[in-house]
């Protein structure tokens, strides 16, 4: 058969026949082919039309669906501890939202009556509404449109010197890329074949009411490749639940009878929270044979190898105080919550520690999966109960004191990011209160310290004044009340550049070391506004010492697994099997008593639900009327700028991302 021949099959009711065309020919064939028949496209179109229709009659049932659940938490919800605590910054923003009202009202009445069209001379004054009016707008443009105008050029002159700083850290993570630079490890590896030369390592897991985790992480611990004489387990249980304690000693003492040298601590006064615990652990006599200890949170679950790639960094370097490890996360595809959570701690741990950790070897600790020199420890002052950071505190005093810090980028540990918006919320609070808490306290060691006059400036100025206070101090005042108050003052309007161009670039730049999560750059955008108001409200509890930020809420955890997980556990359980079976020392009245304790539990499961948080409800409808007043004006992206980010913070206050709970 010739190369430029066509075979064209030709099916009919019981029979086949194959037809050659050759060389010119099959041209005529294609053009036939391209030809379609008014039947086919007629087809073609009742199925479009049909995927249409199905789309628009699935639309509606959406929306009532979310309508009844909307309702049905309305009707059933209450108000959240941290929401009663903090009334001052809800009235104030409450109050602002009336005014915006009562003027958007005004607004459209004079729109509608052409007012704001003409000029109109105080004899040509009709009625006391229309003289209220002009009133306002002389008064609008002498005294408030120069204040809201001061406030704003400040508020951008912030964002700008933040976006700066930004754009040079990620810069700088470019150039650890372009050159390669990572940790080296200083000196001779340990000898494998003779376990005396390895150092004295000792592993702590902190844990509080953690039911959910415990096990993976205890198992996680107790499989770290190392030798077992020179490794030590520490389990911190701060548990007030009893039925807990006994189910965590259970696991303790199984691995205990595997050969694991693990022991069990609960302290009979639980004082200073995570900070207290580590404190009471380190005052244990053994301690002193010990030259490293690395920190587990209980959902943190490390790879057998792990002390074997962390601790020979400490080889050969004796100024260096720390290591730190990345986090990786096992739930970032839950829902849309764990995604965006994800963007921004890739973020913080590939372009911030990374080159914080490269170029001023300091960070800030982040309270586990990281390994210290005990000695570092002890001479910066242990652990102190003062701020709800402990791990920020101690790395600060730890810098002060001349210790040197790396971060190992490649060296990553499996652990769990909140799932739900109540919790996270609480996480962030903590977060950003405790910063502010431990500036005013150490300024006065910062200014007094030996370091030099660089690191100084950078731990006051960059470390926390600007990425700890500036940042959620301008991103509440610019987007969240300067934005809609421009929009009833005209005089005041803000640029595209400060509310579209520069937003969308720096969310872009986050979001690369997370370029799967590419498709989540607006979301990602307008939730971080969002996320503005309990930052800015946290940062200032903390620098104005209110109550809500000593507080310390353990962050629920749901203990899920990755895939490798499961398969490695299933290949552990299989090679158990053919080893010599363990027999458990426990009685058959101490078995009796743990299956009781399961069964307790599953009769009373906790109860769960979702919350409505009033601030950000009270934010979505301020924003919702910028936006009705900035369609008056014709504003094209202000209007839609302020449209999606109040409908964000309408689904965030209706608690609509993250997991749900029927």
């Amino acid at each position: 058969m010739a190369p430029s021949s066509v075979v064209v099959t030709i099916e009919k009711p019981n029979k086949f026949s194959l037809v050659e065309i050759n060389g010119s020919d099959s041209t005529l064939l294609l053009e036939k082919q391209k030809a379609v028949s008014p039947k086919q496209f007629t087809w073609f179109l009742f199925l479009k039309a049909n995927r249409v229709f199905a789309c628009l009659s699935w639309l509606p049932m959406a929306l009532k669906t979310m309508f009844l659940s909307v309702k049905k938490r309305i009707a059933l919800s209450d108000v959240s501890e941290e929401e009663a605590k903090s009334r001052r910054l809800y009235r104030f923003i409450k109050v602002f939202l009336f005014i915006s009202i009562f003027a958007l009202v005004l607004e459209i009445f004079a729109h509608l009556k052409k007012w704001n069209l003409n000029m109109i001379q105080p004899w040509e004054v009709q009625g006391l509404f229309q003289w209220c009016y002009i009133t306002w707008l002389s008064f609008r443009v002498d005294y408030v449109a120069p204040l809201v105008l001061t406030m704003s050029k400040f508020c951008i002159v912030l964002f700008l010197i933040q976006s700066l700083d930004r754009l040079i850290l990620c810069l700088g993570c470019f150039w650890i890329k372009y050159k390669n630079l990572k940790p080296r490890i200083n000196g001779d590896a340990y000898y494998i074949e003779d376990g005396s030369s390895f150092p004295m390592v000792l592993v702590q897991i902190p844990m509080c009411n953690e039911r959910e985790v415990f096990a993976q992480s205890i198992a996680a611990a107790s499989q770290l490749d190392w030798p077992k004489d020179r490794i030590l387990i520490q389990v911190l249980d701060d548990s007030d639940d009893g039925n807990l304690q006994l189910l965590i000693k259970d696991e303790v003492s199984l691995w205990r009878e595997k050969g694991v040298n693990i022991i069990y601590r609960h302290r009979l006064i639980r004082t200073g929270y995570k900070a207290g615990n580590l404190k009471s652990a380190m005052a244990c006599d053994y301690v002193k044979d010990y030259e490293f200890v690395a920190i587990f949170d209980a959902d943190f679950q490390p790879n057998p190898d792990f002390l074997k790639q962390t601790v020979p960094h400490f080889k050969g370097d004796p100024e260096l105080g720390l290591v730190q490890a990345r986090w990786s996360f096992v739930n970032k595809d839950e829902n849309l919550l764990t995604r965006l959570q994800n963007i921004n701690l890739c973020f913080h741990f590939e372009v911030e520690q990374q080159v914080n950790g490269a170029f001023l070897n300091f960070f800030g600790f982040n309270g586990t999966a990281g390994v210290w020199r005990i000695k570092a420890l002890e001479e910066s002052g242990g652990w102190l109960e003062r701020t709800t950071v402990e791990d920020m505190d101690i790395a600060v005093r730890a810098h002060l004191n001349g210790w040197k810090f790396i971060f190992l980028n490649d060296v990553k540990v499996l652990c769990e990011l909140p799932e739900s918006y109540e919790a996270y919320k609480k996480q962030q609070h903590r977060w950003h209160s405790g910063p502010m808490q431990l500036f005013r306290l150490c300024l006065p060691a910062i200014v007094t310290s030996k370091i030099s006059v660089s690191k100084k400036a950078n731990l006051i100025f960059l470390f926390f004044l600007l990425r700890k206070l500036i940042l959620p101090f301008y991103s509440f005042t610019l987007f969240c009340i300067i934005l809609p108050l421009t929009m009833f003052i005209p005089e005041a309007e803000l640029p595209l550049w400060v509310i579209c161009y520069i937003p969308i670039f720096m969310s872009f730049l986050n979001i690369l070391p997370a370029l799967k999560s590419f498709p989540f750059l607006v979301p990602y955008l307008l939730f971080e506004n969002t996320m503005s108001v309990t930052k800015f409200n946290a940062m200032i509890s903390g620098l104005f010492q209110l109550g809500s930020a000593y507080e310390w809420v353990v962050t629920k955890k749901t203990g899920r697994s990755s895939e490798s997980d499961l398969v490695a556990l299933a290949e552990r359980e299989s090679k158990s099997l053919n080893e010599e079976k363990i027999t458990r020392r426990h009685s058959e009245s101490g078995l009796e008593t743990l299956s009781k304790l399961k069964k307790q539990e599953e009769i009373t499961p906790l109860k769960k639900r979702n919350r409505l948080y009033r601030k950000e409800l009270v934010l979505a409808f301020l924003l919702l009327t910028a936006a009705a007043r900035s369609l008056l004006s014709a504003h094209g992206v202000h209007f839609y700028f302020l449209l999606f980010q109040g409908l964000t913070f309408l689904v965030v206050g209706l608690d609509l991302i993250g997991e749900q709970i029927s």
